[in-house]
């Protein structure tokens, strides 16, 4: 069964709603347009329930099926954030907000749920319960922590939850998930190199934090290729430098670095943590300056529960004719991974087919997908819910 004629005829409002929640990108813990013009339409489709504020900006809807006697409830999740990037697609719906925009697709996956939404509202041909998360924050600031602390899944008593992103380099509309850990886990780092600042033209006269700098963004790389089993996966990337100089002949007296970390194994995490640290103190210390290293530790990987992933599979297969199963796993984080960790699920990734990538300024959500992904939530809601 290729995607539901019901989300054909759909395609056109989705895709209305989809861009006008791409002109008007929201970010972390900002998403109160966004959260409001979803909790609009979940209320007209004659959600159950339908809840606000939940993580602090996200939103919540129910929507009971024809029976409810199976007592089973499963949870859907949409993640609303954009990031701060400038657009530069040049498109009619491109962001009227400067500096901000939805460069991760999480747009698409917000029009996706509540296509579904709408539909299963329409037919409730399942028994039990459909949740839908559509989640604040994202991108690195905790918003699937702070619905969960705000008690999401003992609330609505979820067994189980799933949830969908769409992936560059994927043919459009294909599905990809694996069984076990499929993104990494994700950790922050900031470094703050201190030496004494002095005149450009007068460098034996100071402690030179770039040349320190310099050797420490260098000496970082060797962590993975010297320090880690060369069989597990690591990721220790350098994303930026701040320094209290805006001139061109001044050294300045400090210098903030700052980065991520990607992994799998809690084994790797402790070293690269213990090296961090030990390489920009004592690479800072051969320059006369000194360092000082906050880490932060952001969530888990995320890990798909074998037999959620062989359903949303099977689910997939039956949407789009194919389903990618067999794929080492990717080194960018996802706090979807914080949900898997209390229910069991499966998150999945959707192909956005030749666009740009992920978290660029040109990058697209492709609406092809939307039938394909609204119908995947449907199907899924009642082939793990079906009645009689």
């Amino acid at each position: 069964m290729p995607a539901r004629n019901r989300f054909a005829e759909l395609l056109s409002e989705i895709t209305e709603w989809r861009r006008d929640i791409h002109a008007h990108p929201e970010l972390r813990f900002e998403e109160h347009r966004t959260g409001a013009k979803v909790a609009e339409l979940l209320t007209g489709f004659g959600c159950d329930e339908v809840v606000t504020g939940f993580g602090r900006t996200g939103v919540v809807g129910v929507i009971h099926g024809r029976a409810r006697g199976s007592g089973k409830v499963i949870g859907f999740r949409a993640d609303m954030d954009a990031l701060p990037i400038p657009e530069a697609t040049g498109l009619p719906h491109a962001s009227t907000h400067p500096g901000v925009m939805h460069a991760c697709g999480h747009d698409g996956h917000s029009a996706m749920l509540l296509g579904a939404a709408k539909y299963l509202a329409e037919t409730r041909n399942f028994d039990g319960s459909v949740v839908l998360i559509f989640q604040p924050a994202e991108e690195g600031s905790g918003g699937a922590r702070a619905m969960l602390e705000d008690g999401l899944m003992t609330r609505w008593d979820i067994q189980e939850v799933y949830g969908m992103h769409n992936w560059p380099g994927i043919p459009a509309g294909q599905f990809a998930v694996r069984d076990g850990p499929q993104m990494a886990a994700t950790a922050f780092f900031e470094l703050t190199i201190k030496g004494q600042g002095g005149h450009a033209a007068l460098p034996h006269k100071a402690v030179d934090t770039t040349v320190a700098v310099a050797h420490v963004v260098v000496a970082l790389q060797t962590i993975a290729a010297r320090n880690i089993d060369p069989l597990k996966s690591v990721v220790v990337s350098t994303c930026g430098l701040r320094s209290d100089s805006n001139t061109y002949n001044v050294i300045p007296d400090e210098i903030k670095l700052r980065g991520t970390v990607r992994y799998f194994d809690p084994g790797v995490h402790e070293m690269v943590q213990k090296r961090l640290r030990e390489i920009a103190e004592l690479t800072a210390q051969a320059h006369g300056a000194n360092a000082h290293l906050d880490y932060n530790p952001r969530v888990p990987p995320t890990v798909n529960d074998p037999e959620a992933a062989a359903c949303a599979a099977e689910v997939a297969k039956v949407i789009s004719g194919d389903v990618i199963r067999d794929f080492d796993p990717v080194m960018p984080g996802e706090d979807f991974s914080e949900m898997l960790a209390v229910r069991p699920g499966a998150y999945l990734f959707i192909g956005n087919g030749d666009s740009a990538d992920l978290h660029n300024p040109a990058y697209e959500f492709n609406d092809e997908l939307i039938p394909v992904g609204c119908s995947w939530y449907a199907e899924m809601a009642e082939r793990r819910m079906p009645l009689g």
